[in-house]
């Protein structure tokens, strides 16, 4: 029996401006197969755009992206044209995206001696998938419903737009129409110029092509759809061009080494495109997960994403904090997994998660809630208002209070969590797959689970929450510092496990509360959290940089030494790049430069092999084996905290500092033995002043740019 199947995705070409996304070949074809089509707030509303030159498909010769949200693809007619080696007749797509529009123009241009006549067509289709039967590889519908309705519904739309009646209007050449859709999503389709006709679930357009010796010719489609019901639309288009609007246009990098300046430019562009509000709160602004699986807001993704941005502003982090605090959860509900205080893990727009999808609002995330706490903190030591931090003030206690009263469910000490539902995640920290929590022996524990890592977010989300209040003059700082405390000691008594190589953290604590013992990436989030003390920190990293754990493109979520280890899986082998960003950061803030420079090195080289847009995760092969990154197939590309995996290479590289309410910002690199190697950064952000900041050829740091207000007086400023 076949069993239904994720598409793949590595060998497609993403374009996108959120909340519309486009996937197509490399060649720039849209075929009715996979995740290929044009989706918008998940919703498939065109899943095929397949262009014939004179009855055949141009043969592909390069295509890319020029930006995040505009394709270029280019082919050639062989069939057409003079008959010598050479091709001589070209084909162009270029494809641009923004928010609920598709425009593509196609150009084909003669270098032949002789004219070109000949014909272009367009084969499109639409099957109103949601984003829960892309997925899962189930197939969609036609559009619009019966071929019948959809003919109709195309005749009518052409007709009105060419002086025809319905059953002559499909036919009409002037300027032809189509139109979609299934309930609330309204989809339009124009092909100036083209005549159309239906052919089964498809509809193929027409423009007859003349070509005088060395001529061109040049025509368009453009695909629009609205989505009332949507939960999710569009960032704010401050110039109002409907062109994408990139808060991070000024954030480069120059340096003798290429690399962070070339992941650092795609990933700003990335970023941009990923911008998105909730329909509710269109002002505050966050980043999706990723495309095209998680187009939407997620509790998890969009805080570490907005955490890792803060070196470009604070205001990215206060739109999510703000967003996520609006929907923080107020009461018990096992169906949906919401509790007083909890942050959500995910929002969908209701009836397109697929057959067998989580509820709409879902609650079902652990660590959300004290990374919370912890962006609100870190947003406001890079400047965020004071008034718009106090703002939040019941929120964070809300969040705290759910950290003590509900997110220990059987009163051991620790943030556990398990699916009442039957119909929940059954893991719920940033590993949530079903067999991510596993023994070294490959047994997969039974919950309630207690993650590691969960715990050094709680033990630093107490202790930076008691820092904010004390600063704010508010009550409670000292009841959560006793119970960072407290936390701490259960963790050294509970977690750590022997091993030959020397003791690490387990991965988490099963129902039993036995150690599964399994070597995981996870206890590097530990890393400058205050969970660890110096000597175990060291004793973290040592395990960490063992060729178990490091593959030399970055960590392995899990040791190949491991029952449950695979380069593909998805949460125990593999290597994801906002997990190796975050240990990086860690790495440099507990003083083990060498080995952050290692991890760093190895995520520069992968992001070369990938063009420079890193994918969520790829597969854990040793480098020594397999000399370059394998893709994950089903990898989202872009995935917003891969792209802001930038940002902690920033910090780390610079060591910046940054503490606004202090009026300190500093840098103290992470290499000051490599001299010669010369590194400069500008467009980053510090309360509401612009500065860059550089390591010289000497390796010094310096800061420029800045008021004296924040960088004290010293040769290095300027």
């Amino acid at each position: 029996m076949s069993r239904s199947l994720q598409p793949w995705l590595h060998e497609l070409v993403t374009a996108l401006h959120a909340p519309t996304v486009v996937l197509s070949e490399p060649g720039g074809q849209i075929r009715p197969a996979g995740a290929q089509g044009v989706l918008h707030a998940d919703t498939r509303v065109l899943s095929a755009a397949v262009l014939e030159v004179g009855q055949l498909e141009p043969d592909p010769v390069s295509g890319g992206l020029l930006t995040a949200d505009r394709a270029l693809f280019i082919g050639a007619a062989r069939q057409l044209g003079d008959e010598i080696p050479d091709p001589t007749v070209r084909v162009e797509r270029e494809r641009e995206v923004s928010p609920g529009r598709v425009r593509e123009t196609i150009r084909i241009i003669s270098a032949a001696a002789a004219p070109v006549h000949t014909e272009l067509t367009l084969r499109v289709a639409a099957d109103l998938a949601s984003m829960g039967e892309i997925k899962s590889g189930q197939a969609g519908r036609a559009a619009g419903g019966s071929p019948e309705e959809s003919a109709a519904a195309a005749g009518a739309a052409a007709g009105a737009e060419n002086g025809t009646g319905a059953a002559d209007g499909a036919r009409a050449g002037a300027a032809a129409g189509l139109s979609w859709g299934a309930g609330p999503v309204a989809v339009q389709f124009r092909a100036p110029g083209a005549s159309v006709n239906r052919d089964g679930d498809e509809y193929l357009l027409s423009w007859p092509v003349q070509l005088g010796a060395g001529g061109r010719q040049e025509v368009s489609w453009e695909l629009t759809v609205q989505d009332p019901a949507a939960v999710v639309a569009a960032a704010p288009d401050q110039a109002g061009s409907g062109e994408l609007a990139n808060p991070w246009a000024e954030v480069r990098a120059s340096s003798d080494d290429q690399r962070l300046p070339r992941l650092l430019s795609r990933a700003m562009s990335d970023a941009a495109a990923l911008r998105m509000t909730t329909a509710q709160a269109p002002g505050d602004v966050f980043l999706a997960g990723g495309a095209p699986w998680y187009l939407t807001l997620f509790g998890r993704d969009s805080i570490w994403s907005a955490r890792l941005m803060l070196p470009f502003g604070w205001q990215l982090a206060a739109g999510t904090l703000r967003t996520l605090a609006a929907l923080q959860g107020t009461r018990l509900d096992a169906t949906t997994g919401e509790a007083p205080g909890k942050i959500p893990h995910e929002l969908r727009t209701a009836g397109r998660q697929g057959e067998n999808g989580l509820p709409a609002l879902y609650y079902g995330t652990i660590d959300a809630t004290p990374l919370w706490i912890c962006l609100l903190h870190d947003a406001w030591r890079w400047g965020m208002p004071a008034a718009e931090v106090r703002a939040l003030l019941p929120s964070l206690h809300a969040a705290l209070a759910y950290l003590r009263d509900y997110g220990d469910a059987d009163g051991d000490g620790f943030l556990e969590y398990i699916d009442d539902s039957g119909r929940g995640l059954a893991n719920q920290g940033w590993k949530d797959s079903g067999n991510a929590i596993r023994f070294a022996s490959g047994t997969i524990a039974k919950p309630p689970v207690a993650l590691c890592e969960v715990q050094g977010y709680a033990y630093e989300a107490a202790s930076r929450a008691a820092d904010l209040l004390d600063a704010l003059g508010e009550p409670g700082g000292a009841q959560w510092r006793v119970w960072a405390g407290r936390l701490a000691a259960a963790f050294r008594a509970a977690f750590w496990v022997p091993g030959e190589a020397g003791a690490y953290p387990a991965l988490a604590l099963d129902a039993g509360k036995r150690p599964v013992d399994s070597l995981t990436s996870n206890i590097g989030h530990l890393l400058g959290t205050g969970l660890l003390s110096a000597a175990e920190e060291d004793q973290v990293t040592a395990r960490l940089m063992g060729p178990d754990m490091n593959s030399g493109f970055g960590l392995r979520t899990m040791s190949s030494a491991s029952g449950g280890y695979s380069p593909f899986s998805y949460h125990c082998g593999s290597v994801w790049a906002h997990d190796t960003a975050i240990v990086i950061g860690g790495l440099a803030r507990s003083g083990h430069p060498a080995e952050a420079r290692s991890l760093a090195s190895g995520l520069l080289d992968a992001a070369a092999a990938f063009g420079w847009r890193l994918p969520e995760l790829f597969a854990g092969d040793a480098r020594t084996q397999v000399p370059w990154p394998s893709p994950y197939p089903a990898s989202c590309r872009p995935q917003a905290w891969a792209a802001a995996a930038a940002g902690a290479l920033v910090i780390a590289l610079l060591g910046l500092e940054v503490d606004v309410p202090a009026g300190r910002v500093s840098v103290s690199p992470l290499f000051p033995d490599q001299a010669g190697t010369r590194l400069q950064v500008e467009g980053l952000v510090a309360g509401n002043e612009t500065f860059s900041a550089g390591i010289d050829v000497h390796g010094r740091g310096y800061l420029r740019g800045l008021s004296a207000a924040l960088a004290p007086a010293s040769p290095a400023r300027s």
